[in-house]
């Protein structure tokens, strides 16, 4: 008993690491496509692609989604094992396919910042305005229209069943909330708004950690 009560613990704490790191890989990652790939009147000139330290700066973003992604889910599994069987069938069913989903279109987002840096090639030259125009709208609107969309209804369904099952704190349901709110009304006409969905995964896994560290001298204790 003690050891299966060990490994039941296990979970909620891989699922707070798993967060964090999810967390911090997602907002570098944004913040680097940001300043790499404008967005606005001052990006239709290409300027992203006349400075090699934003075309680094796409690069490196680029290389950590993919493990960003691989963080999130890990972090979704892991939240879902702490849930249990207590959660609700349709909230469950929402909060996992908004989280598989927001996965595919940030991948997506990736892969269109992908297709706008190929074709800058020389390196030191602009692409031609068209694909130009093209690559970074459809990058933007997979990350601003769709993920963040996504991700507002994963942050409102995991708000929901931790409000519901009393595994989340008044304050830290309300705050996803706001972030569900913020992301679906203004995360594709406000830059760097997205932002906001990080920093909740950020405070909602170090909740998760602290939470987890608390509960295991109780357990031990009644072992």
């Amino acid at each position: 008993m003690q050891e299966k009560a060990e490994q039941v613990l296990e979970t909620p704490r891989a699922a707070g690491l798993a967060g964090v790191v999810f967390a911090l890989l997602l907002a570098a990652a944004i913040v680097l496509m940001r300043l790499g790939i404008p967005e606005g009147a001052d990006a239709l000139t290409a300027p992203g692609f006349t400075d090699s330290a934003r075309r680094q700066a796409v690069r490196t973003a680029l290389a950590l989604v993919p493990f960003a992604g691989i963080f999130f889910l890990w972090f979704v599994g892991a939240v879902r094992a702490h849930i249990g069987e207590g959660e609700d069938r349709f909230l469950a069913t929402v909060f996992l396919g908004s989280g598989l989903v927001f996965t595919a279109t940030l991948f997506g987002a990736a892969a269109a910042a992908a297709a706008v840096l190929s074709v800058a090639h020389p390196a030191g030259t602009a692409p031609q305005p068209a694909a130009w125009d093209f690559g970074r709208h459809l990058g933007y609107t997979l990350m601003t229209e769709y993920a963040m969309r996504m991700a507002a209804v994963f942050a409102c369904s995991m708000s929901v069943i931790g409000h519901r099952l009393r595994v989340l704190p008044r304050w830290l349901s309300l705050l996803g909330l706001l972030t569900a709110l913020t992301l679906l009304v203004v995360a594709s006409s406000v830059p760097w708004s997205e932002l906001v969905f990080p920093a909740w995964s950020l405070v909602l896994s170090v909740y998760v950690i602290l939470a987890t560290g608390r509960a295991r001298p109780r357990t031990a204790a009644n072992a």
